[in-house]
């Protein structure tokens, strides 16, 4: 068994906890919002790449996603040293609603972070050095 993996388990959401307040808490900061947007777009980002594609330090980016998946907005994978991301496949209609309107109708929230995501030279294939 892989120790580096954090199982869904340990993130699983939870239905009665995603409650409309939990949700639009968490996606208060346009921050964890421009991310969860890029990350449902991308279906998978490193912490190493959101901090590239919107230019803030480690720590700031793994405070916000914390707050994403203790939200069950997003899941995680650890490979190695670095914490993969993911949008919660188990999001209720409503909050996948929420999500698809807010992507379609604020393109320009991710605008810049995804051209500095499509231009980092040294963006994982596998896995983050």
């Amino acid at each position: 068994m892989n120790r580096d993996v954090i199982h869904p388990q340990e993130t699983e959401l939870k239905l009665e906890d995603c409650s409309p307040v939990t949700v639009f808490k968490a996606l208060s900061d346009e921050l964890r919002l421009a991310a969860l947007l890029l990350i449902r777009r991308q279906k998978e980002l490193c912490v190493c790449e959101l901090t590239e594609a919107f230019d803030v330090s480690q720590p700031k980016v793994s405070r916000h996603l914390a707050i994403l998946r203790d939200a069950g907005l997003v899941e995680t994978e650890r490979r190695g040293q670095w914490i993969y991301y993911s949008v919660n496949p188990q999001l209720p209609d409503w909050v996948t609603r929420v999500l698809d309107e807010t992507a379609e109708s604020n393109k320009a929230l991710i605008d810049a972070p995804m051209a500095k995501l499509q231009a980092m030279v040294d963006r994982p294939v596998v896995q983050c050095p």
